[in-house]
C-alpha cells in the first residue's frame, strides 16, 4: 500500500517531469526560455487545480483532509497550551468521574462470575427478601431444604441445580494441635454439587462432591484461597489437616480457586464451604435442615445444551402453591393467611451469569443517583470548554473572516473545529482515565466501607469503550456551537476589528452556556446537600437509647451441645465478672444486640379468633440478662424489669414495647396480660410484668417494631409437641458494656475474661454502638460524600467558567470601560459593572437551577430521610454557595477592569 504522503511526492515529480518535458520541447522549436517557460505554465494551467483533480480521483482526499485537520489543531494546541491545559483538566475531571461510577457498576453488577459458560446458568427465584420465620415472600427466593428438592425434581431443564445458604454464618474455627484460641470464619452450607454446578476446580487438593453432602459422610470442607493465604499464609499442610467447627471436627480437603469468592459479590464473601447435610452437626440446637417451612437456601441450576427456561416459571410457581397448601408444615392456624396469599406466591427465572445479584438491588439506585450526578458533572465541564472554544473563536474571529474572504467553505471551519473539539475531548478522556482509575480506590473505601470486595477495577473492554465512547460525544457536544458559530462570521464586520462589541450570537451562546453550568451546579450541590441533611437525621434520630459510652460484642455462637443448666451456670458467671473489669459500670447479656440480628414470632393472645392471623400479626423479640435493657438505657415506662428472680422456676416473663402494646392490647392495660407464640393453644404462656420504651432494633429508617423481651434464665417448657422444636433458643451472641473506655482498651480485657469463663466464647467484632448505628448507613453515607465532592467540583467548574466569561468580557468592552472613566466613571462604578454582570448571570442560573433542584429532590426521595425535596436549607445553601462563587470569580475581571487607563484603552482602536 502506498501511502497518501508519497504518492503526493510521486505526484509533483511526475508534475514537474511533464513540465520540464515542455518547456524543452518549446525551446527546441525555436523559442527562447523565458517565452517557452511562460508558454508551458500557460498549457498547464493551475497546477494547484490539477493536483487537487487527482488526489480526488485516488480517494484518499478525505484521509489527507482528516491529516491536516489533526495536524491544524495540533498547531493551535502548542500555540495555546495555557488553553489546551486547561480544557484537558476540566474534561479529565468530568470523564474520569464519569468513568469511575461506571466501573464500579460494571464490576458491581455487570460483570459475569469467574465460572465456567456463566451464560448457561439460571436462579430459581428473583427475590431476596428472607422469609423470616415462615412468613410468605411474594416473590420467592429462598427455600427450605424440602422444597429445594421439589423444585430440583421438577426442573429437568437443567443439567445440575444447586442449593446455597443465603448469607453465611461467622462460626468459631481452631486448627487443632496448632491454635489453642478459636477465630471466626465466615461459612457457607452448600450441596455437593456447589463446585461442579459452576464449573470451578481447586487450586489445591479436591473440591466438594455429592458424596460429601450426606448425613453418614465424613465431615469435610473446602477453604476459600484468599483465607488460605490471609490467615494461614498459604501453608500447603492446611490440606487434610482437622479443624474444629464449633468443637466439631472437620477435615480441609482442598483449596477453592483465587478468583473465586462465591456466587454472590458481597463484603464478606465466605471463607469455609460446608456439606449442606452437616448442617445439624453444626446448629444441633436449631438446624434448619430439616425444617420444611423455614427458607434459608437458594438456588442456582446450570441449563442443559439446547433447553430453555419457556414455561418453567410457571411450572414452578404451581408446585410451590400445591406444596404451601398441602406439604409445607404450616400449623393449621396460619392456613387461612397461607390460602389468601397463594395467587401472589410465585417463582421466577433470572439470569445467574453474574451470580446473585443482591449487590445490583442493594447498590443499584445508589450508584445510578452517582452516575447521573457525575453526568450533570460532565455536562458543566463541556459547558466550560465550549465557553473557551468560543471565546478563542472570537480572538480568532480575524482569521476566519479571512479565510472566508479567500474562499474556505463553511464545511471546511467546520470540520476543522469539530477535529479539534475531538481531539481535545479524547486527551481529556485519556487523562479522564487515569483519575477514574485513582479514583476507584477511593470509590470503593466509600461504598464499602473499606471491607474486602471482590471487585477488579483494573482497566477492562468495556470501561475502555465506555470511556473512549464518552470522550468522542463529549467532543461532539461541546465542539458543535463554536463550530456552527464559525460559519457565521460576516467577513467584512470581522475584517474591521471587534472589539467594541461584545453582543451576537457568541455572547448569547456563551451567557446561555453560563447559566446551564449554575442551574446544574445549584441543583447538585442542592442535592448533595438533602443527603448530607438526611444522613445527620438518621445517624442521630431518637432510636430509644443512647448510643454514647456503649460498646457491643458480638460472639461466635455457642455449641449445641451445651444444656439449659449449663448455660444457666455460665451466664451467671458472666453477670458476675463482666461489671467488675476495670472502667465498666455495667453489662448485659442478650441473643443478639441491636442492629445484628432480628428474631420474629406469631403472637396470640387468649381469646383472639384465629382467622383474624396476617402480617402484622408477628413481633420481634430478644432473650436478654437481668441487667441488659439498664445497660442499653432503654428504660422501663411501666411496670418492672427482669430480676434474679425471673428464673426456670417460676411462670415465665416478658417485657414488651409500646409498639407491641399498641398492636396486641390497644385499648387495654397490658400489665399482667398473657400471649402466646405461634398456635392459638400457647395464647397464656408469657406474663406480661413491663413495659419499655420503643427502641429500634433494626432498620433505623422505620419506626419501632412491635417486640417483647424474655429473661435468659426462663425457658418455657412447651407440653405441645409440635412446639418444642419452637422452644426459644438461649444461646447469647451479644454482650453490651456501658463505658467509657475505648473498643481497643477493651477488647483483650475481655478476650482474657471470657477465656477465663468458658474458652469457647469467641469474639467476632467489638464495636462502640455509634459504629454500630453507624454501619447501617454506608450506602447513604457514601452517596452523600461523593454527591458532595462533585457538587464541590460542579461549583469550582462553574465560576472557573464564570471568571472566564467575565475576563473575556472585560477585554472585549475595554475601549467602553475606557470612554465611561474619561467621561466621569470612577473605579467603583466600574467594579459594579462587573459584578452586576456576575450576579444577572447568577440570578439566570439560580431562576433555572432551583426547579431542577426540587425536581432531583423528588428522584432521589426515597434516599431521603426527614427532609423534604424542596428543603429550604439545602436551597438556601446552593444559592449562597453559587453567589459566593459568583463573587470570587468576578473579584479578578472587576478589579483589572477598575484598573484600565482611559488613554490607553482609547488607543486600542
Amino acid at each position: 500500500m502506498r501511502w497518501p504522503w508519497n504518492r503526493n511526492k510521486e505526484l509533483d515529480e511526475e508534475l514537474e517531469a511533464h513540465f520540464r518535458m515542455a518547456v524543452q520541447e518549446r525551446i527546441e522549436a525555436g523559442a527562447s526560455e523565458q517565452d517557452a517557460l511562460a508558454s508551458a505554465r500557460r498549457e498547464f494551467g493551475n497546477v494547484g487545480l490539477v493536483k487537487e483533480v487527482t488526489r480526488d480521483m485516488w480517494g484518499w482526499r478525505s484521509v489527507e483532509t482528516a491529516l491536516k485537520d489533526v495536524t491544524y489543531a495540533l498547531r493551535n494546541f502548542r500555540k495555546s497550551p495555557g488553553f489546551t491545559v486547561t480544557a484537558i483538566v476540566t474534561l479529565a475531571l468530568g470523564i474520569g468521574g464519569t468513568t469511575a461510577i461506571f466501573s464500579l457498576i460494571h464490576a458491581a453488577m455487570l460483570r459475569s462470575l469467574p465460572v465456567a459458560d456463566p451464560a448457561s446458568l439460571y436462579r430459581i427465584g428473583a427475590g431476596y427478601d428472607c422469609c423470616e420465620d415462615a412468613s410468605l415472600q411474594g416473590q420467592w427466593g429462598m427455600y427450605s431444604f424440602a422444597l429445594f428438592k421439589r423444585l430440583k425434581a421438577a426442573s429437568p431443564e437443567f443439567e445440575q441445580v444447586t442449593a446455597f445458604q443465603s448469607y453465611p454464618w461467622t462460626l468459631s474455627v481452631r486448627r487443632t494441635k496448632q491454635e489453642r484460641i478459636a477465630r471466626p470464619l465466615r461459612v457457607e452450607f452448600v450441596t455437593g454439587n456447589y463446585f461442579s454446578t459452576f464449573g470451578i476446580h481447586p487450586f489445591g487438593g479436591r473440591l466438594l462432591s455429592p458424596d460429601d453432602d450426606r448425613t453418614s459422610a465424613a465431615p469435610v470442607a473446602v477453604l476459600s484461597y484468599r483465607a488460605w493465604r490471609g490467615i494461614y499464609a498459604a501453608d500447603p499442610s492446611v490440606i487434610g489437616s482437622t479443624y474444629l467447627v464449633k468443637d466439631k471436627p472437620f477435615t480441609i480437603i482442598g483449596i477453592a480457586p483465587p478468583g473465586f469468592f462465591g456466587e454472590t459479590l458481597r463484603s464478606d464473601p465466605p471463607e469455609l464451604w460446608l456439606p449442606l447435610h452437616q448442617e445439624p452437626l453444626i446448629d444441633g440446637h436449631d438446624e434448619l435442615l430439616n425444617v420444611s417451612w423455614e427458607g434459608w437456601l437458594r438456588v442456582i441450576g446450570r441449563l442443559r445444551p439446547g433447553a430453555t427456561t419457556a414455561g418453567l416459571s410457571a411450572r414452578l410457581t404451581g408446585i410451590l402453591r400445591q406444596w404451601l397448601k398441602t406439604d409445607s408444615g404450616y400449623p393449621p392456624a396460619w392456613m387461612p393467611h397461607v390460602i389468601r396469599s397463594l395467587p401472589q406466591q410465585t417463582i421466577q427465572i433470572v439470569p445467574a451469569g453474574g451470580g446473585v445479584a443482591q449487590m445490583k438491588d442493594e447498590y443499584g439506585r445508589s450508584l445510578a443517583i452517582l452516575l447521573a450526578v457525575c453526568g450533570f458533572v460532565l455536562l458543566i465541564a463541556c459547558a466550560n470548554v465550549a465557553n473557551l472554544l468560543l471565546a478563542r473563536g472570537m480572538a480568532r474571529r480575524g482569521d476566519t473572516a479571512l479565510r472566508l474572504a479567500m474562499g474556505a467553505s463553511a464545511r471546511r471551519l467546520v470540520s476543522q473545529a469539530l477535529t479539534e473539539s475531538v481531539l481535545l475531548a479524547i486527551a481529556g478522556g485519556i487523562a479522564g482515565l487515569a483519575v477514574a482509575y485513582g479514583a476507584d480506590g477511593l470509590l470503593l473505601a466509600l461504598a464499602f466501607h473499606n471491607s474486602f470486595i471482590a471487585i477488579d477495577t483494573a482497566p477492562s473492554p468495556p470501561v475502555l469503550a465506555f470511556a473512549f465512547g464518552l470522550s468522542l460525544i463529549t467532543g461532539i457536544l461541546f465542539g458543535t456551537v463554536p463550530a456552527w458559530l464559525a460559519t457565521r462570521t460576516d467577513p467584512m464586520n470581522a475584517l474591521r476589528g471587534a472589539h467594541r462589541s461584545t453582543g451576537g450570537r457568541s455572547s448569547f451562546s456563551r451567557n446561555a452556556l453560563l447559566v446551564v453550568q449554575a442551574a446544574v451546579s445549584v441543583m447538585l450541590v442542592a442535592g448533595a446537600a438533602m443527603l448530607a441533611q438526611s444522613l445527620g437525621n438518621l445517624e442521630h434520630q431518637d432510636l430509644g437509647f443512647p448510643t454514647a459510652n456503649r460498646i457491643a460484642i458480638e460472639l461466635n455462637s455457642l455449641p449445641a451441645s451445651y444444656t439449659p443448666k449449663h448455660l444457666d451456670a455460665l451466664y451467671r458467671s458472666l453477670e458476675d465478672r463482666l461489671p467488675q473489669i476495670g472502667g465498666v459500670e455495667h453489662a448485659g447479656l442478650a441473643i443478639y444486640n441491636p442492629f445484628t440480628d432480628n428474631k420474629g414470632e406469631l403472637i396470640y393472645t387468649p381469646g383472639r379468633p384465629v382467622s383474624t392471623f396476617n402480617e402484622n400479626s408477628v413481633a420481634s423479640w430478644d432473650g436478654v440478662s437481668t441487667g441488659y435493657l439498664e445497660t442499653l438505657g432503654q428504660p422501663i415506662l411501666r411496670g418492672r424489669g427482669f430480676t434474679r428472680y425471673d428464673t426456670d422456676a417460676t411462670a415465665p416473663v416478658a417485657v414488651v414495647n409500646q409498639a407491641f402494646v399498641k398492636r396486641f392490647f390497644p385499648h387495654e392495660d397490658p400489665i399482667g396480660k398473657h400471649f402466646g407464640l405461634d398456635e392459638p393453644v400457647n395464647a397464656n404462656t408469657f406474663r406480661i410484668v413491663g413495659v419499655a420504651r420503643n427502641a429500634k432494633y433494626t432498620q433505623p429508617r422505620r419506626p419501632a417494631l412491635p417486640m417483647f423481651f424474655i429473661p435468659l434464665a426462663q425457658h418455657a417448657h412447651y407440653q405441645v409437641k409440635s412446639m418444642q422444636n419452637f422452644e426459644l433458643d438461649h444461646f447469647i451472641n451479644g454482650i453490651l458494656l456501658e463505658t467509657h473506655l475505648s473498643p481497643g482498651a477493651v477488647e483483650p480485657i475481655l478476650k482474657k475474661t471470657l477465656a477465663d469463663i468458658d474458652p469457647t466464647l469467641t469474639i467476632i467484632n467489638v464495636r462502640t454502638m455509634r459504629q454500630m448505628v453507624a454501619m447501617n448507613f454506608d450506602q447513604e453515607r457514601a452517596v452523600a460524600s461523593l454527591a458532595g465532592l462533585f457538587g464541590i467540583v460542579a461549583l469550582i467548574l462553574a465560576a472557573v467558567g464564570l471568571y472566564g466569561v467575565l475576563a473575556y468580557s472585560v477585554t472585549q468592552r475595554t475601549s467602553e470601560i475606557g470612554v465611561r472613566m474619561a467621561l466621569g466613571a470612577d473605579r467603583a462604578s466600574v467594579v459594579r459593572l462587573v459584578l452586576r454582570g456576575a450576579f444577572k448571570r447568577a440570578a439566570f442560573g439560580l431562576l433555572l437551577g432551583i426547579p431542577l433542584a426540587i425536581g432531583a429532590g423528588r428522584l432521589i426521595s426515597s434516599q431521603l430521610y426527614g427532609v423534604s425535596v424542596w428543603d429550604p436549607l439545602a436551597l438556601t445553601i446552593a444559592t449562597g454557595s453559587l453567589a459566593v462563587c459568583a463573587f470570587l470569580a468576578a473579584v479578578i475581571p472587576a478589579r483589572r477592569a477598575a484598573s484600565i487607563e482611559p488613554m490607553s484603552a482609547l488607543r486600542i482602536e
